[in-house]
């Protein structure tokens, strides 16, 4: 006797096998996707996503959950030469590790890629190329989660190196085209508190780009609202030109 045929032995389109089926997918999907929000829970997330997001060039110093004379420290970055996650350098006599928002190749996992980079940067050595080992630790217990950024933006890349220190000539001209393509920038400071807006002059015109930590129903609603009265605005020649969502979190964006 020949062998019975399996073919159209799996879930049917509508029944409840195929509805289970479905389901167990979708729930093995989010598992392992990485967080909508992956900068969620620290008081810095708003500037974390700008610096992500669209800000050129910019540093701020990091206050590490652990610091110590066998700790360096630690500056997070906009972006560094090559695009890579991390670096050490000698400052002053000694080791100061830089950490990038914005690399080449991007990790799946935005958090953990950025948890291992600052991990990597605070025990290794000045001019170690970058290798990630992987890290345990979250984003929460390596920064401080309610510490806010002190950030400095630049006009130039010229703090990719140590005062003092000669440009390498293979990357100057990498170095003068990257100084050529940022926009005068400004981190501004709301009297409410709220959020990160981040003023910004393209050459025809400024617009202002708020990072908003509300969630994004909440948000499109009140902003609906404020539409409807005709308040939608930040005063004389202002207007509400939209907004983009980027990282979990809802940017709108003003014409200046």
């Amino acid at each position: 006797m020949g062998k019975k045929s399996k073919r159209g032995s799996g879930p049917r389109p509508g029944s409840n096998r195929a509805e289970r089926v479905a389901a167990r997918k979708e729930r093995q999907a989010a598992a392992m996707a990485p967080p909508p929000r992956p900068f969620a829970g620290l008081a810095a997330e708003c500037d974390l996503v700008a610096l992500r997001s669209f800000v050129a060039s910019a540093t701020a110093r990091l206050d590490l959950v652990e610091s110590g004379t066998d700790r360096n420290d630690v500056s997070l970055a906009t972006i560094l030469p090559g695009a890579v996650p991390a670096l050490v350098r000698d400052v002053d006599g000694g080791p100061e590790g830089l950490v990038a928002m914005q690399t080449d190749p991007d990790p799946e996992d935005l958090a953990a890629g950025l948890a291992e980079a600052i991990d990597w940067a605070t025990r290794s050595a000045p001019g170690a190329d970058y290798a990630p080992a992987g890290t345990d630790k979250t984003l929460a217990e390596l920064i401080a989660p309610d510490s806010a950024l002190d950030i400095v933006v630049h006009d130039d890349f010229s703090w990719w190196f140590p005062p003092g220190t000669d440009v390498p000539a293979e990357i100057a001209d990498m170095l003068q085209r990257a100084n050529d393509s940022i926009m005068p920038t400004a981190r501004l400071t709301p009297k409410s508190g709220v959020g990160a807006p981040w003023w910004v002059d393209s050459g025809e015109r400024a617009h202002l780009r708020w990072v908003r930590p509300e969630a994004e129903d909440d948000l499109m609603n009140a902003l609906a609202r404020l539409h409807a009265a005709g308040h939608l605005t930040l005063g004389e020649g202002s207007r509400f030109a939209g907004s983009f969502r980027t990282h979990g979190l809802l940017v709108p964006v003003f014409d200046l």
